[in-house]
């Protein structure tokens, strides 16, 4: 019986090593995996595309309050971008010279309203969320203005504002995914 749990055991370590290597492997190839319910969760792939509305992207967010914040409450991972954040997948909303309105009623975008952009004013544990507050906004040729477009709690630019396209690490285009996005008018 020994020999048998044994062999079992060994088995089971030689397919997680595979497993593993197989993971760092498609890594290295352009997959990325989305566990968030910002934008539809599932697998998505690394490609050579413009930065442009309506795209997803994966950025470092800069080591600012509202990400510390966002680490400590759990909104973000850990990981290896500056800050020792995580990535954090969203898609593009807003793009250079688009003016940028953020109240009590959501997000607007050229005067458009985003489905699902109405600030929290707590999140689900009770604490007061933060706020980027922008009564008319006109974005430079630096900055992005990046939304979850599958759920109306995510930590997204209604919290912590524009950020800069060179935060932007990868384009990416949902190869298999679970959940309804909502397209913003390009």
């Amino acid at each position: 019986m020994k020999g048998l749990a044994r062999k079992v055991g060994i088995g089971i370590a030689i397919c997680a090593l595979a497993l593993l290597v197989q993971s760092v492997f498609l890594y290295l190839l352009g997959a990325r995996v989305n566990t968030t319910l910002s934008i539809p969760v599932g697998l998505y792939w690394r490609v050579s595309e413009p930065v442009e509305k309506g795209a997803y992207v994966m950025f470092c967010p800069p080591p600012v309050e509202v990400f510390d914040q966002a680490k400590r409450r759990g909104y973000l991972g850990a990981g290896f971008c500056p800050g020792g954040y995580g990535y954090i997948m969203k898609q593009v909303a807003g793009v250079t010279d688009d003016q940028v309105e953020i109240g009590n009623d959501g997000v607007r975008i050229n005067g458009r309203l985003l489905d699902m952009s109405a600030p929290l004013q707590a999140d689900a544990g009770g604490r007061t969320m933060p706020r980027f507050q922008a009564d008319r906004y006109v974005l430079s040729e630096h900055q992005l203005l990046l939304m979850g477009d599958s759920n109306p709690r995510s930590f997204d630019a209604r919290y912590f504002g524009p950020v800069q396209r060179g935060q932007v690490k990868d384009v990416v285009t949902p190869v298999f995914t679970w959940g309804k996005p909502s397209k913003p008018e390009r």
